[in-house]
């Protein structure tokens, strides 16, 4: 059996190591601005219409450090889908500006933005292999048109 002292002492460790392995704060995480805690960005601009009852909605909102976002849409077509349109823009910590636009409809979702990554330009012998492949099949559709399949009734409708 243990000695009420040595019961003592594995009671200290234990409750030791549970301080010591305990987080140093507890609550949710620090909220911010770029993870300035504390930093409260005010809403300068905040307003919202419908959806109303044929389904058009827009809306718009603009905060004190640059951020803007806005969204207009309205039903079409048969099924009745939304198509919508907007965009958004911010600054980046740098300060460089950031604007995006969109476009979504029963043609997919198209979006424009000097952010996006483009890709690097042909080479010219690409280039050259693709003019190439043109010229061949505008050639080739122009000798279909000259000539014709065989006549299988001779003459005969």
């Amino acid at each position: 059996m243990l000695q009420s002292a040595q019961c003592l002492e594995i009671l200290f460790c234990a409750l030791l190591a549970v301080v010591v392995a305990a987080p140093d704060h507890y609550g949710p995480p620090p909220t911010g601005f770029y993870g300035i805690p504390g930093t409260v960005i005010p809403i300068l601009k905040d307003e919202r219409e419908g959806p109303d009852a044929s389904g058009v909605y827009s809306f718009e909102f603009e905060t004190s450090n640059g951020i803007k976002r806005e969204e207009q849409g309205a039903p079409r077509g048969p099924s009745g889908a939304v198509a919508m349109h907007g965009g958004w823009s911010f600054t980046f910590p740098d300060g460089s500006p950031a604007d995006v636009t969109f476009v979504a409809d029963d043609a997919g979702y198209r979006v424009e933005s000097d952010l996006l990554p483009t890709p690097p330009p042909l080479p010219a012998h690409a280039i050259a292999q693709i003019e190439k492949a043109r010229r061949e099949d505008a050639a080739a559709a122009a000798l279909s048109g000259r000539y014709s399949a065989p006549r299988t009734t001779y003459g005969y409708p």
